[in-house]
């Protein structure tokens, strides 16, 4: 399930700093043969304080209560050890190492752990819509990394394929160079017999 969950917006919520009421989060269909990654999450903003609120709050509904979250501090400049989360607590911790600087673990105290891939905030929105659909498939074997690396590579080859034409019909273009485009033989235009269409 790809899908974009909407919060209903309040006049406290209006309040506070947030700039959308919608939150940009897609997840993968409950399936017994789990995937690497659950789903991918795309925030607005690289501070978790403002992030993790609406992200938990609507993954305490789906998921059961979240109680903590892991980040590689790689991608996120302040990592707070608490955050406030709808009338309770979520530790915040951190690993370098062990864990994808692309990627969120989220633990439930009774439902279990959830990966999700974090779309970094100023990505495109076509760049992102890969990326969400790509860590939400249940069939999924990349991990959050690898999925960035080749978003990354896609992004970059309609660049090199721009750079290439323009190359190309700087020097003759495609009728110039190409012996597929050039007609073997002189070009003839006829007028077709209309004939019935077969059934």
């Amino acid at each position: 399930m790809t899908a974009t969950i909407s919060l209903p917006t309040t006049a406290e919520a209006a309040d506070r700093a947030f700039s959308s009421s919608s939150l940009r989060l897609s997840l993968a269909p409950a399936d017994p043969a789990p995937a690497l990654l659950d789903g991918a999450w795309w925030p607005r903003s690289r501070d978790l304080m403002l992030e993790l609120p609406s992200l938990t709050a609507v993954l305490d509904r789906l998921w059961g209560r979240i109680t903590r979250v892991v980040v590689n501090p790689t991608h996120w400049p302040v990592v707070p050890r608490e955050v406030p989360v709808a009338g309770h607590v979520v530790k915040v911790g951190w690993f370098l190492a062990e864990q994808d600087p692309h990627e969120l673990l989220l633990l439930s105290y009774r439902m279990g752990r959830w990966n999700l891939l974090v779309v970094p905030p100023r990505t495109t929105p076509a760049s992102a819509a890969w990326l969400m659909a790509a860590a939400s498939d249940p069939l999924g074997t990349s991990t959050a990394s690898r999925l960035m690396h080749e978003a990354a590579r896609l992004r970059a080859v309609p660049e090199t394929d721009r750079a290439g034409e323009a190359v190309w019909d700087s020097e003759g273009g495609h009728a110039a160079r190409d012996p597929a485009a050039r007609p073997w033989g002189p070009t003839v235009t006829a007028a077709m017999p209309n004939r019935p269409m077969r059934r």
